[in-house]
């Protein structure tokens, strides 16, 4: 299996190189030159695996999918990495990802209970140790630089903390998360985390990242290597749970599903998207996003149009505060028939020059739902509160915000015949003043995190700048020859 950039570098490269690189040299993000398809017997034979018991389950059914993609990692060696990382003892059920029924054929994936009670976990803890076992057959180390508008944060450095040959330098946008997720990360006293809040919003912290990668005298100099879903080894070990989800949704291999999946980055539903071009049978795949509307806006009418900073709202649902989808691209280039110029010229250029581009008059845009499933749809604040009230009324179940936009949406495009699942996103103690604005209590609180606001602390504020954040960088690493 080889990879190639979304911007039409020439390069073909194997998984362990995008997997300490990041960002292609010509700023594009690499995808597989093709999606390995799932036939029917394929498919059959992965149900077994995942339902297979001592011999099978969640970790069998993740090696079974990575190895797909994966042939510079000896098998044995991938199977020891996944059963590492996919363990009752870490995610507290022997199902990793269970589903929780609401109404009939229609379902929550729980996919937040891992360390950091994210989404998250269930990508960057696989990562963190395939960074470990790779740099520890090379002998090298890597500093790891991330965004995060919540949760990224977090279970990065949760899964980084500790791991040999790793250094972490993770940005999040200065007061804008929750009180939870900031405690979460701020509190960590590990010497290889270093936490960096920028003066801005999420969309800041993600263009400093992207600048920095696409310096590449600094990048080879200071060993930058990235964790959020730009990075195409975390997007694969999403594509896990939808197999997971739709194994225990349905009973036949003829069954659809739809999913439903909260968004702001994309990367979520990315790998929705890439578990479908295998040959997964799922019908909808439903973006769900906040106030923060520019991936319903272009599913609606065509127009991709980010917004500044000062047009970014900060909402209930704060992982999703977000105007810039970076994945966003990785779906662009399959639409477009994989063409790495056109890409190139609308992300690159038209994206830089004037902030948006269009799609709706191109046959390609139509077939975003016909060809690909897609469809959308946006919450509010009050749609949030109102869908955490309902659930809870109805089925004795706390939801939270960004779960909540996901029902919302989910019902409005639910077909009775076909199950839908909505993908769970976090545990609603990290955005704790919203429930008790819904519920009028506040939300069950694992005990390992009693009292973690009244934590130490350790971060440093810094201004929107790119320059800055290396200069950062560069006083605590060594330079590289």
């Amino acid at each position: 299996m080889r990879y190639l950039s979304t911007r039409g570098d020439p390069a073909r490269k194997r998984f362990c190189e995008i997997l300490l690189e990041g960002l292609a040299p010509d700023g594009g993000l690499y995808l597989p030159e093709h999606y390995p398809q799932v036939d029917a017997a394929m498919l059959a034979r992965l149900r077994g695996v995942f339902h297979g018991g001592v011999a099978g389950g969640y970790a069998a059914l993740a090696f079974e999918i990575l190895l797909l993609y994966i042939d510079d990692i000896p098998p044995a060696d991938l199977r020891a990495l996944c059963e590492k990382t996919y363990t009752e003892a870490v995610y507290g059920t022997p199902q990793i990802v269970p589903l929780k029924k609401l109404d009939a054929g229609f379902y929550l994936e729980a996919l937040s209970n891992g360390p950091t009670l994210a989404f998250k976990d269930m990508a960057m803890q696989l990562l963190g140790n395939l960074f470990e076992y790779e740099l520890g057959r090379r002998g090298e180390e890597l500093n790891i630089l991330g965004a995060t508008s919540g949760d990224t944060g977090s279970a990065a450095e949760y899964a980084m903390k500790g791991k040999r040959g790793v250094r972490v330098f993770m940005l999040s946008p200065h007061g804008r998360m929750s009180p939870f997720q900031q405690a979460q990360m701020f509190s960590l006293m590990d010497e290889n985390i270093h936490n960096i809040a920028v003066e801005g919003v999420f969309d800041d912290c993600q263009d400093i990242v992207k600048d920095v990668s696409n310096d590449l005298a600094f990048k080879h100099a200071y060993r930058i290597g990235t964790v959020n879903s730009i990075n195409w080894a975390r997007l694969l070990a999403q594509v896990v749970y939808y197999f997971a989800g739709y194994f225990q949704a349905t009973s036949k291999d003829t069954d659809q599903v739809d999913f439903t999946v909260p968004s702001g980055n994309f990367g979520n539903v990315c790998a929705g998207h890439v578990a479908r071009q295998m040959g997964l049978p799922i019908g909808q795949l439903v973006v769900a996003t906040n106030e923060n509307d520019v991936l319903d806006e272009f599913f609606r009418t065509g127009v991709y149009r980010v917004r500044a900073s000062a047009d970014t709202h900060e909402t209930s649902s704060p992982s999703m505060d977000i105007s810039k989808a970076s994945n966003f691209e990785r779906f662009v280039f399959d639409l477009l028939g994989r063409d790495g110029m056109r890409v190139k010229a609308l992300f690159g250029d038209s994206l830089v020059s004037t902030g948006r581009f269009e799609l709706g008059a191109e046959r390609a845009f139509a077939e975003a739902a016909s060809r690909y499933g897609f469809r959308s749809g946006k919450s509010t604040h009050a749609d949030r509160l109102a869908t955490i009230r309902d659930v809870h009324e109805r089925h004795g179940v706390v939801i939270d915000t960004h779960t909540a936009d996901g029902v919302k949406v989910a019902r409005e495009h639910r077909d009775p015949a076909v199950p839908m699942i909505v993908l769970e996103t976090a545990l609603p103690i990290k955005f704790a003043e919203t429930i008790v604005e819904a519920l009028g209590r506040q939300p069950d609180r694992p005990p390992q995190f009693d009292g973690i606001e009244q934590l130490p602390r350790r971060v440093v504020v810094l201004q929107a700048d790119t320059a800055a954040v290396q200069a950062y960088i560069a006083e605590r690493c060594e330079r590289r020859a």
